[in-house]
């Protein structure tokens, strides 16, 4: 049996020209989790990144930089920007762009529309995203490691475990707005089994003196 610790990235840049790179936050949440971990003397066997800067930075922040790191591009987050152009024909409500709540409400709309096999001019469809995560799941879990550590985002950490836990589809995006940057969801695998040990912990942030950097987007 093996280990498998899935961390989603630091804060991101919301609302920025370019999403895809830690905010100042972000780098902070990195270097926290990657200190927590250390401190219980949890060292990964294996690491695997997806292939989004976002995945890079909080790595680098974590310090775990040493070894030999897999990038596999399956763990990439969904492209909701494309998703969202993909609804409204390219035209974007502003307020959809720039307003969190509102952003996320029709998020989760437009997710649950592609997932139903809607958003037929979307880049990836629904099908086309889990496959690919099974399949870097797969590669990432194979034999020879006893603990691996994963960076990835919140749609791929809420379909991997929604599809642990046996759930329906549509719970992916109900998990995926709960998780929280530099969440921590571990699995026990044995296999082609999985089973979900721990969800979207934040044990260095459950502090005090940092309950003021906790985020999820």
């Amino acid at each position: 049996m093996a280990e498998l610790l899935v961390i989603r990235h630091g804060q991101a840049s919301f609302g920025a020209a370019n999403y895809d790179k830690l905010s100042d936050l972000g780098h902070v949440q990195s270097q926290l989790v990657g200190e927590a971990l250390k401190t219980r003397g949890w060292t990964p066997d294996r690491v695997v990144i997806g292939g989004q800067v976002r995945h890079r930075e909080t790595l680098e922040g974590m310090g775990y930089t040493d070894g030999e790191i897999e990038v596999d591009a399956g763990f990439n987050e969904y492209d909701f920007h494309d998703l969202l152009h993909a609804r409204y024909d390219g035209n974007v409500p502003d307020l959809i762009l720039g307003d969190r709540k509102t952003h996320f409400r029709s998020l989760r709309e437009t997710v649950f529309e592609w997932q139903a096999g809607g958003l037929p001019n979307a880049n990836e469809s629904w099908l086309d995203f889990t496959t690919r995560i099974e399949s870097a799941l797969t590669k990432a879990t194979r034999e020879g490691a006893e603990k691996i550590l994963v960076v990835s985002s919140g749609g791929v950490i809420g379909q991997i475990t929604a599809n642990t836990v046996g759930g329906p589809a549509k719970m992916m995006m109900t998990l995926n707005l709960q998780i929280k940057n530099t969440g921590l969801t571990k699995f026990i695998v044995s296999g082609p089994k999985r089973f979900l040990h721990e969800f979207n912990a934040t044990p260095h942030l459950d502090v005090p003196e940092h309950a003021d950097k906790l985020t999820y987007s």
